[in-house]
């Protein structure tokens, strides 16, 4: 149960409740609130984004009946949103004692995951926790996290807390085991990045000023960086550079760590760019396969799109 310290609504009574605010000019300190309108039961049974990161710590947990737990998990990061041709998954952990290695891995699977984890978020009672978020300000380093679980009827699971682990080890464990299943199913195919042989940005701003970039890679494994742009005045400003195999070699990497090639049909995330952003990928058999800015994917490799971007418009 939350102890509320207090009670205050705006204006247009939104239902959100401060159970903790940091006076002004304090160092440290927490900030936390309860959404009263976030509701502790899910009725629908479509999920469209599953979204779970959390810290478990290296010591021992207790359970709500008093049993102590040893967690084998000490943090997990799942993700999962739907693709045109099936779903694309993240999962990080780190399993082991305090201080275990993070190991992640993406997939693209031809399996809709989702009914499995309507019921396994139903069967752990994720929603218990909906609605509540707390910040505590001047921690070294998250030991908590968060999740943002939606749904096609637009209900939403939506909690965090930066200071202690949000989700039981019994639930993570079972997460962990659903994505690392549905990871193991078909995958549908996605172009070798080796077979990589141009690379396209596109960012037109408001305004009329815009930014181009071809990447074009030699069979060597060198390439050459072709930048035109235009900002406040009618001025267009063209370059070329060499860009050397080790550079290429990395954005290669970058592609193959993010799963950056099965972005293109993943749902928008919904917030405001600046600028419209497009990448496109252009391979020797002459697929080309175009990757909008803003689309929804884990935090732990949303930077793949702005990795190539700064590559292409600023290091050449």
């Amino acid at each position: 149960m939350f102890k509320w310290s207090g009670r205050k609504k705006n204006k247009d009574d939104d239902g959100i409740i401060v159970v903790k605010k940091t006076k002004p000019c304090t160092c440290g300190g927490t900030d936390a609130t309860q959404d009263t309108r976030a509701p502790k039961k899910i009725e629908s049974g479509e999920m469209i984004l599953f979204n779970a990161t959390t810290a478990l710590g290296g010591g021992v947990m207790i359970r709500p009946d008093g049993t102590m737990v040893h967690p084998n998990l000490q943090y997990i990061s799942a993700f999962a949103a739907p693709g045109d041709e099936g779903t694309f998954l993240f999962l990080e952990t780190a399993k082991g004692g305090y201080g275990a290695e993070h190991v992640n891995s993406w997939a693209y699977v031809k399996e809709d995951i989702f009914p499995s984890l309507v019921k396994l978020v139903n069967e752990c009672d994720l929603a218990r926790g909906n609605g509540y978020h707390s910040q505590t300000h001047g921690l070294p380093e998250n030991f908590g996290g968060s999740v943002d679980i939606r749904y096609r009827s637009g209900e939403r699971i939506s909690f965090s807390d930066n200071q202690c682990p949000i989700i039981a080890p019994d639930a993570a464990d079972k997460i962990a085991a659903t994505f690392e299943a549905a990871m193991h199913g078909e995958r549908v195919p996605l172009p070798d990045v080796s077979d990589l042989r141009e690379i396209r940005f596109y960012d037109k701003r408001d305004g009329g000023g815009f930014t181009e970039a071809v990447l074009t890679i030699a069979p060597d494994g060198t390439a050459e960086n072709y930048k035109k742009s235009r900002y406040d005045n009618p001025t267009v400003y063209e370059s070329t550079k060499p860009v050397d195999k080790d550079t290429v070699d990395l954005i290669r990497r970058n592609i193959e760590r993010t799963g950056i090639l099965a972005w293109a049909s993943l749902p928008d995330s919904g917030f405001a760019l600046c600028g419209d952003k497009q990448l496109t990928f252009v391979f020797s058999d002459g697929r080309e396969i175009a990757v909008k800015a803003g689309k929804t994917v884990s935090s732990r490799i949303q930077g793949g799109f702005f990795n190539i971007e700064l590559e292409m418009t600023t290091k050449h």
